[in-house]
């Protein structure tokens, strides 16, 4: 069952009620990070990928997965970190050879909810360890996986033939495949170099579950797990 604690802004001092969300297990089971009530929320400043995420194991089959780590955005415009229980047995802690399952749709209200749920999918296609690339595209956020090069674009515009065009060119630089997911669809010049490139296009749905938008995509859905 998700936790509610009291947690306080560091720079307004406004408290706020947080449930902790929950994530499915591969055996089908709700399964929530372990929230420190006494803890002190810190306001976060800057992103690392290895920071973004929080070991929870499940406590019905004893898989260890990793979800993001919680925040809270308060009024006044501060993202906090929610304070966790690292030490809680068999709920949480850091674990970086965790397995998460496939297919595990993931609610998008943010663009980090929109690159959780590239991540779900890829890892349900078998690339267990994804990471950010050491390139940044020029729009959107850029992921990486052997021999995968992937792009994440979160904004309210459909991507555009440019996008498609700089991402087949990194993929090609790095001897790679490339996958597309876009919240907004993508423009018909977008799709058509999509074809004639080869370039998987997926369309995340609010609910986080990727669609195949051409047939390099409908080919690479179906091997999954």
């Amino acid at each position: 069952m998700s936790e509610t604690i009291s947690v306080c802004c560091t720079a307004c001092g406004r408290r706020h009620r947080y449930t902790a969300p929950s994530y499915p297990c591969a055996c089908g089971k709700p399964v929530a990070p372990a929230l420190d009530p006494h803890g002190t929320a810190t306001a976060v400043t800057h992103r690392a990928w290895d920071e973004e995420w929080v070991g929870v194991r499940c406590t019905a089959c004893g898989e260890r997965s990793r979800w993001p780590r919680p925040e809270l955005g308060c009024p006044c415009g501060t993202v906090l970190c929610v304070p966790v229980d690292e030490a809680a047995p068999g709920r949480s802690g850091r674990d970086a050879g965790s397995r998460v399952p496939a297919h595990r749709a993931v609610p998008i209200r943010t663009a980090r909810d929109a690159v959780t749920a590239a991540v779900l999918y890829l890892r349900g296609l078998g690339h267990r360890h994804v990471r950010r690339a050491d390139q940044r595209p020029l729009s959107g956020i850029g992921l990486a996986a052997a021999g995968l090069v992937v792009q994440v674009d979160p904004t309210a515009g459909p991507a555009t033939a440019r996008d498609v065009e700089c991402l087949w060119l990194t993929a090609m630089a790095e001897s790679a495949r490339c996958v597309h997911f876009s919240l907004a669809g993508y423009a018909p010049d977008a799709r058509a170099r999509a074809d004639l490139l080869g370039v998987a296009l997926f369309v995340l749905d609010p609910t986080g579950v990727p669609r195949p938008a051409n047939e390099p995509a409908v080919a690479l859905d179906a091997t999954a797990d």
